[in-house]
């Protein structure tokens, strides 16, 4: 959604294409904490789902919508502060202008979005990933449509730009949620996953899944933030530069993001297999997903060096020709840096999944705070202290991602995740033997078979 909204608005004008970057940033950064509570339901709805106790299911998806609904109103206490935040971090005033709008609009989403990754974890947690997939296809589509009436202002609305992309993204984050809800209410889901006995709150595992999953919260706070602070950086050496940055970051999403749901594939593999006590198959998971992320991710690589301009036709389609000009070149360029971390993006990607996918969610948290520490003070230091320019910043944002993928890869291959769980001691005292002679894997609403 994010990247359709940056497309338009491209088409729109430059500030508004520079200014969908550090506010969607912020925006999303605030979401973190809640989102990364949310969203690790996926891990116990997968370890319960592997551990044969799905009427424990519903709780835990109960647990992650009452996160939501206490943090919902949190977002919305942020929509004075805009203005004070983005007027003051040093960029052009057309720009910051912006930014406090698109940020102002998005808050209104930022319920649905928490919500939305507690409900979509009920199904991607058990396998049924394509539930996922068409509503995020509806959403999506239904974005794409919004986007276009409401930025350019088509069939009698008025023209919204940055605005219209902002409402865009709300409306249809909420039809999301109300998507998911409706067929999570569905009979069948509401008795066999235990949704209409376990509506009560459930202290102890609220309490596990917040010992869990805030470090996964805290963690992905700090990466978002650190990442937030190097774009307010960049912002400071200028609109072209903040822009081609942004033009960048958009088309390396293109990558990016469908090795998000590698990794959440590789979180429920690897949470269901451990709920079953079989670390083996959760290891083999993670390293045929990091084989299939080389080859998906090599094939990047090469596209950004060769064809560059194949990725921004979109953006260059409806653009006014000068203002794109001047940020074209520079675009070429900073993807020859995407292309450069592509590899060990996907391989930070993978095994933070596994490990995570596991519990091993401190040492994860620990390690971004460290690195996210170092990639702010390196930034500073580039633009502020030595007075650097744009590609230094981009080295340094390349040489952090190695250290990640480095460092998830070592502590993969150390192995101490293999003894974790994150469910109740009592479910797997006893192996839980899928069958004698194969492991039965519930994807994509059938039922396949791997003999070992």
């Amino acid at each position: 959604m994010h990247f359709i909204d940056r497309m338009f608005l491209m088409w729109h004008s430059k500030a508004a294409i520079a200014a969908t970057m550090p506010a969607g940033m912020l925006h999303f950064t605030l979401l973190c904490f809640p989102l990364g509570i949310a969203l690790y339901v996926n891990t116990f709805v997968a370890q319960y789902h592997g551990a044969r106790r799905d009427e424990r299911i519903g709780a835990a998806v109960w647990q992650g919508v009452r996160v939501a609904a206490l943090t919902t109103p949190v977002f919305l206490l942020t929509i004075p502060l805009a203005p004070f935040v983005f007027h003051n971090v040093g960029h052009e005033p057309s720009v910051a202008s912006l930014e406090t709008v698109y940020f102002q609009v998005l808050t209104f989403g930022g319920g649905g979005v928490v919500l939305c990754g507690a409900l979509s974890s009920f199904f991607s947690g058990r396998g049924e990933v394509c539930v996922v997939m068409y509503a995020n296809m509806i959403q999506a589509a239904l974005n794409i449509v919004l986007d276009y009436v409401w930025i350019f202002g088509h069939f009698g609305f008025p023209e919204l730009g940055i605005e219209g992309a902002g409402w865009a993204t709300v409306t249809s984050i909420w039809v999301k949620a109300v998507l998911y809800l409706a067929l999570i209410s569905r009979p069948r889901y509401w008795t066999q996953f235990g949704f209409a006995s376990s509506r009560q709150f459930d202290g102890d595992l609220f309490r596990r899944l917040f010992k869990y999953g805030v470090p996964n919260g805290l963690q992905m706070v700090v990466d978002c933030a650190a990442f937030t602070v190097f774009l307010f950086f960049v912002g400071l050496l200028g609109m072209d530069a903040l822009a081609a940055t942004t033009l960048a970051f958009n088309v390396s999403s293109m990558a990016f993001v469908p090795l998000i749901g590698l990794g959440i594939a590789v979180s429920t593999m690897v949470g269901r297999n451990q709920g079953a006590s079989q670390p083996d198959l959760s290891a083999r998971s993670t390293w045929t997903a990091f084989a299939i992320a080389l080859v998906y991710m090599g094939t990047f690589v090469f596209l950004y060096v060769t064809v560059p301009d194949l990725f921004m036709f979109g953006h260059a389609v409806g653009a006014d020709p000068a203002h794109f000009a001047s940020i074209r070149s520079t675009t070429v360029v900073l993807l020859r840096f995407v292309a450069a971390y592509c590899l060990f993006d996907a391989m930070l990607i993978v095994f933070v999944s596994g490990i995570k996918g596991a519990g091993d969610t401190r040492f994860v948290l620990i390690t971004t705070v460290v690195t996210s520490i170092t990639l702010v003070l390196l930034s500073w230091a580039a633009v502020v202290l030595f007075g650097m320019g744009l590609f230094a910043c981009w080295w340094i944002i390349t040489l952090w991602i190695v250290a990640l993928g480095v460092t998830y890869l070592l502590r993969f291959m150390q192995g101490k995740w293999r003894t974790m769980r994150v469910i109740e001691s009592d479910v797997f005292d006893e192996p839980n033997e899928f069958d004698v002679e194969s492991t039965v894997y519930h994807a994509k609403g059938s039922v396949s078979t791997r003999t070992e």
